[in-house]
């Protein structure tokens, strides 16, 4: 089973004749993705990678019933691609354009919201249910079919947790990359729900970092709700205050927002935090053995 996405999806890119975009369709159509096509205003009615192109999301849909959209538009144009493709219907939106202002981001979150359409990102790898269905950039040799859901803040890091996973034999059912600024589409504690709800699912994986309160929300939501095992790994423990890392939602502005502190609330909620990356794919091992829920 997998979350969001599976290998009925069909997948329009957004931006699909640009570089980006045109990359990583091709990358996406190789490892299996069902995509249906493309959109580049200007360039309806062209073929490219062998998928037709449309002026609008709009006329890409009611040609092709695409349901999931992918979105490579640089960022002052990036969040008219995401509410273009709700409006025309799309129920999952992966946006992998980093940079979007916060104050454009606001106003697509609450649309989003308001039209209960689910999006992934931005500044995000995307999401991936292998063996088929790979929607974003990241590697999809890594990814082997399985029973651990994964959730991440951290692209990088996310790669790190499938790798771990693959190589003690459990794969994944799904991966998501949420992205690391400060307003998600979607959150951990969501992609959490949504992994307890799939029967398949086995485990848990979560991926966080300093700055914000995502990881401590998922962690009090699995204390009183979590019937399934959940390993953490929070990145960032020697991030000095007040400095951006890496991400514009890592950040450290009080002493509940750093990696220790959140350390400390997951383990009163129950899940298992690492203190290594390298360490995510045996403690889920021992977990799942253990029964440990």
């Amino acid at each position: 089973m997998s979350i969001l996405v599976n290998q009925d999806s069909k997948v329009i890119v957004q931006g699909i004749t640009g570089h980006e975009g045109s990359f990583h369709a091709s990358q996406m159509i190789e490892y299996g993705t069902q995509v249906v096509g493309g959109v580049t205003p200007g360039k309806g009615g062209i073929m490219h990678l062998d998928r037709p192109v449309f002026n609008t999301v709009a006329d890409a849909v009611k040609t092709t019933g695409a349901d999931v959209s992918v979105i490579f538009v640089p960022p002052p144009l990036a969040a008219d691609a995401i509410l273009e493709a709700a409006e025309a219907g799309i129920k999952v939106i992966v946006c992998i354009t980093e940079g979007i202002p916060v104050k454009d981001m606001i106003m697509v979150k609450e649309y989003l919201r308001c039209h209960n359409i689910r999006m992934i990102g931005p500044n995000c790898p995307g999401i991936i249910t292998p063996p088929h269905t790979k929607i974003g950039i990241m590697p999809g040799y890594i990814h082997k079919p399985g029973t651990i859901g994964i959730v991440s803040r951290s692209g990088t890091l996310s790669y790190e947790a499938v790798d771990q996973i693959t190589k003690v034999g459990l794969g994944q059912s799904t991966m998501i990359g949420i992205g690391g600024d400060p307003i998600p589409g979607t959150t951990i504690v969501e992609a959490v729900q949504l992994f307890m709800e799939d029967k398949e699912t086995q485990g848990i994986v979560m991926i966080g970092e300093i700055g914000g309160n995502m990881e401590t929300d998922a962690g009090y939501w699995i204390k009183k709700h979590g019937t399934k095992p959940v390993v953490s790994f929070i990145a960032g423990a020697t991030a000095p205050k007040g400095r951006t890392m890496g991400h514009a939602g890592a950040i450290v502005g009080g002493k509940s927002d750093t990696a220790e502190a959140k350390k400390e609330i997951l383990r009163e909620c129950g899940v298992i935090v690492v203190d290594s990356p390298a360490d995510l794919g045996t403690a889920m091992f021992k977990a799942l053995k253990n029964g440990k829920n």
